[in-house]
């Protein structure tokens, strides 16, 4: 069951997995541009029994059931939700210097909120990044569009959000719209002071290498992960090396590796 938090009178939908009983520390889930907190499935428990560490995964405005934004989507998404929600959130739920856990969109957020607030932030590990615009992106999001209109994919996104219409456009129109082709946060990943690990399937439908590439470019000493025969979301493709690595990596931050 998830619960609702209240932040500038907007509901926050949340759930937490693992205790925070000896927990080594404390991971927070930012889910990609169709997610919300049921999407994650049982991947926090997962993770929780893996790291030893307290889950948070959490619902952005307009997903799941967490309140619609109150005002239009724009390009710059990314970094509101890194300035203001993420931050109103964690100051919520008492949570201090997590390691941000993100997928697809979740992980350009968690990359975007470590480099503005190096000092608040564990770690990251980077699922399916996003940094930049490529033109297997573009053609991905054309094909997801064409699903929602011909297929049943809206009718299965619909049994987790509130409002899918509103999910699924709001995502895919800001992604097509010419104008968001220059989008890139490049520019912002060299002021990353915490450890980064990159994991990203050979087959992602919506990036190519060159964006985890970019990352270890940026960032020195970046940790990855690349995985074959894996499309645009490992950690339900391939959970069991994603959910090592991630062992892992959260080891090295804590100095409590896990059994």
């Amino acid at each position: 069951m998830s619960d609702l938090l209240t932040v500038d009178d907007c509901r926050i939908e949340y759930r937490f997995a693992g205790s925070t009983a000896g927990a080594a520390a404390e991971i927070v889930l930012l889910h990609e541009g169709l997610g919300c907190v049921s999407m994650w499935r049982d991947f926090p428990e997962r993770l929780a029994d893996a790291t030893g560490c307290r889950v948070l995964a959490y619902s952005r405005l307009g997903h799941g059931r967490s309140s619609p934004p109150g005002t239009p989507r724009t390009p710059d998404y990314h970094l509101e939700e890194s300035r203001r929600w993420l931050p109103a959130l964690l100051d919520g739920l008492g949570i201090r210097r997590p390691v941000l856990y993100g997928h697809s969109d979740g992980a350009t957020i968690a990359l975007i909120h470590a480099a503005e607030r190096p000092a608040d932030v564990r770690g990251v590990v980077a699922i399916a990044p996003h940094v930049k615009v490529e033109d297997v992106t573009l053609q991905g999001l054309a094909r997801a569009k064409s699903a929602y209109e011909t297929t049943n994919l809206r009718d299965r996104l619909a049994a987790y959000h509130d409002d899918v219409d509103a999910v699924f456009w709001n995502w895919n129109r800001i992604w097509l719209n010419p104008a968001f082709r220059g989008w890139n946060i490049e520019h912002l990943l060299p002021a990353i002071r915490a450890p980064v690990l990159a994991i990203q399937g050979i087959d992602d439908e919506y990036a190519t290498l060159e964006q985890i590439d970019s990352i270890e470019r940026h960032v020195p000493g970046t940790q990855r992960l690349v995985l074959a025969g894996c499309g645009h979301s490992p950690h339900r493709e391939q959970p069991a090396p994603v959910l090592e690595a991630s062992r892992r990596f959260i080891g090295q931050l804590t100095g409590r590796p896990a059994a």
